[in-house]
């Protein structure tokens, strides 16, 4: 699919679910509107120990911005995140919100949309995605299991 037809897509997606952004794509469909296209930013609202210990996904760098949406070890909202944001990403760019199962990054596509972004998805099933029957991560959906670029910890 094109830029255009997946931003199509997910902006439906969005209607669809009402969603209080403007829509929501799945981990390939983010890699794909990355690629190519240096006004598509992922903004990753994992802390930096999920990505340290964890892993993070592997784009261009100019195309991956870190705003954490909770602090670490706190676990407290990061009263900042907006303010970091504003310097991360101009309202006008398409953000691509992500974070480990798809909780947090929907919250942030939400307060970033309240506050003037416009072109704010979630990535659906984030980063590793929920747990498989044995309680492991990375193994049922996200952007690991669709065999996206990643670099671990």
């Amino acid at each position: 699919m094109t830029p255009e037809q997946i931003l199509s897509t997910a902006t439906a997606r969005g209607q669809d679910g009402q969603l209080p952004y403007r829509g929501a794509v799945t981990p390939q469909e983010a890699y794909d509107l990355i690629q190519g296209n240096p006004s598509v930013k992922l903004v990753d609202v994992r802390t930096k120990a999920e990505r340290d210990w964890v892993g993070s996904v592997q784009i261009p760098s100019g195309q991956h911005l870190f705003v954490q949406w909770n602090l670490y070890p706190e676990g407290k909202p990061n009263a900042q995140f907006l303010d970091q944001l504003k310097e991360a990403a101009s309202p006008d760019e398409v953000l691509l919100f992500l974070c480990r199962s798809g909780v947090r990054s929907k919250n942030a596509a939400r307060l970033a949309t309240e506050n003037g972004y416009g072109n704010c998805f979630d990535i659906v099933e984030g980063f590793e995605g929920n747990k498989d029957a044995a309680g492991h991560r990375k193994t049922v959906e996200g952007w690991c299991k669709a065999g996206l670029p990643w670099v671990g910890a």
